[in-house]
């Protein structure tokens, strides 16, 4: 019996597949980290033969290649796509036979990339499953800026052609599989689903359900930034990536962080936001392990940045650093666990104010204070505190001298960003209180609202 075995990447919003006969497997776009996709297959004695990558990545490093090379599989990329390592090429409507029972076709579906495939699982006996990538997903398709604006009007009719090629070649009992859509900045919308059909697709859909013109209209209304590290995945991907090294960086003391910090070096403090409010570093900056820590580092992070981490076990660095190789940051300069008081020595911790939106509107009736929204253009054109000034988390490095002096009370949707927008500014110098609230509770707590630009 054939089996499709979702391997998750959670904090990324991306999904893996290995699909098995019992004996034989292929894997449709591993991440970096393939000891995860090595591991599975060696407890159910499968032999891989066959790599599919649906199109060059925008949100990850990919472990295509080097699950190939450890294997000894075929590593089939589009053969349009101009790669510098040696790979299978495949085209529309080829065919590779895997195993004894599984055949995967290509379908051709460009929207989110100019050459992106699609595969189609037939085996005797079960409906078609279609690996859709970033093209057909959950209730949404594909972005299709991701290669700049010159090319997103072309591309996004692109998607909707694709969306329905797949939608008339496949029966509606075919479950389809994407990578995007489940909290990756690559889906141009998010969905709460785990599995769907095209017959589903075909009733929930947009790209399914809407004229070609209103489908392009209200996806392009919709989208908003990306992380700016995605500027550097297709390159890597096209250069094709070797296996990552996950092995642990060396510890720092007490001088050699505060020397790093003072050098510019990004030291970063993975523990919870109520625990660095608490007591931190002085000069560190706040990206919790227990939240889109890999995307927003990324997102962040001038890029080539020299990165040590602080954490409060070894198990939470291994797996920060297993975040970080799978967006291409491979070289964490140190990593040191344990606590606050030991990684400060003599020097004083720095601290800072958390509050809800409950106390924000009562002091706001004793001094005045400044408001900062991180939250995204959508976000705060949708609502916002009236009176309150907006930068986005993902440019706030580079406009901090925009924020008005005095008290800073920084807050977003519920509390991961404005931990993070408040550790920029304490590094600063500046005197910051961290809003750690639910956004819906700041109209109930009686601020005067407000929405537009």
């Amino acid at each position: 019996m054939i089996e499709i075995i979702a391997i998750d990447t959670p904090t990324l919003g991306d999904r893996s597949y290995l699909v098995e006969d019992g004996e034989t497997a292929f894997v449709v776009d591993p991440q970096r980290d393939i000891d995860r996709v090595l591991d599975l297959a060696q407890v159910r004695g499968l032999r891989i033969t066959d790599v599919f990558e649906t199109h060059i990545h925008n949100d990850y490093v990919t472990g295509g290649l080097a699950l190939a090379r450890a294997t000894g599989a075929a590593y089939h990329v589009n053969a349009a796509d101009p790669v510098s390592f040696e790979r299978t090429p495949i085209d529309d409507g080829d065919v590779v036979e895997v195993g004894s029972s599984m055949r995967v076709r290509a379908l051709a579906t460009p929207g989110h990339t100019f050459t992106h495939l699609s595969y189609v699982l037939e085996a005797p006996g079960r409906a078609p499953a279609a690996f859709t990538g970033g093209s057909l997903l959950y209730g949404s398709t594909g972005r299709p800026d991701l290669l700049g604006p010159a090319h997103t009007g072309e591309l996004v009719k692109r998607q909707y052609a694709s969306a329905h090629r797949l939608a008339d070649l496949l029966p509606d009992g075919a479950e389809i599989y994407p990578t995007h859509g489940f909290g990756s900045f690559c889906s141009a919308s998010q969905s709460e689903a785990e599995r769907s059909t095209i017959g589903r697709e075909k009733q929930v859909n947009p790209v399914l359900t809407r004229d070609e013109q209103v489908y392009v209209d209200e996806l392009l209304a919709g989208l908003d930034a990306y992380p700016a590290y995605y500027a550097h995945m297709g390159p890597a991907n096209s250069a094709g990536p070797g296996a990552p090294d996950l092995t642990p960086a060396e510890p720092a003391d007490p001088a050699e962080l505060r020397s790093r910090i003072e050098k510019g070096e990004w030291v970063v403090d993975l523990r919870s936001r109520t625990a660095f409010a608490a007591g931190h570093v002085a000069g560190t900056l706040n990206f919790g392990a227990d939240g889109s820590f890999a995307t927003y580092l990324g997102w962040l992070i001038p890029w080539g940045t020299p990165l040590s981490l602080l954490g409060e076990t070894p198990g939470q660095i291994a797996e920060a650093q297993r975040e970080l190789v799978r967006i291409g940051i491979d070289r964490v300069e140190s990593a040191t666990t344990g606590t606050p008081d030991a990684w400060t020595g003599d020097a004083p911790l720095g601290s800072f104010p958390r509050a809800d939106f409950g106390e924000l509107a009562l002091v706001r009736h004793h001094r005045p204070v400044t408001i900062l929204d991180v939250r995204r253009n959508q976000e705060w054109t949708a609502d916002h505190i009236d009176g309150a000034t907006h930068i986005p988390i993902h440019e706030l490095l580079g406009r901090v001298g925009e924020v008005p002096t005095g008290e800073v009370w920084v807050h977003c949707q519920a509390g991961y960003r404005a931990s993070i927008a408040a550790s920029v500014l304490a590094a600063a110098g500046r005197r910051v209180v961290a809003v750690d609230d639910e956004f819906a509770r700041a109209a109930w707590a009686g601020l005067p609202m407000a929405a537009g630009r």
